[in-house]
């Protein structure tokens, strides 16, 4: 097991990596940092852990919809990203709302 650094939103992670798999987590890692960057440029979500779950969402969709490589997240529109949010809010309820 080897191990990379990594950049996600300018935070630093540390990550263990099968060997011979660094450049595909790299790649892994920058689809993330480029979904995230996204979704915090667009100005309307600030905390971290949502940017992070939407990002995640929006992954997650692209590799059901596609040939289950990984690849950017498309940005969402504002009114896509608002009905995203809301349901969010309303998964979490019980544990209250991320911002």
């Amino acid at each position: 097991m080897s191990q990379i650094e990594a950049q996600i939103m300018g935070q630093g992670y540390a990550l263990g990596c099968p060997e011979g798999a660094e450049e595909r987590l790299q790649q892994a890692v920058s689809a993330v940092d480029l979904a995230m960057c996204k979704i915090r440029d667009a100005g309307k979500i600030k905390a971290r852990e949502r940017i992070a779950v939407l990002a995640a969402i929006n992954i997650a969709f692209d590799l059901n919809e596609s040939s289950k490589e990984i690849k950017p997240a498309q940005p969402l529109n504002a009114s896509d990203l608002e009905h995203l949010i809301t349901r969010l809010d309303d998964a979490l309820a019980d544990d209250g709302k991320l911002l």
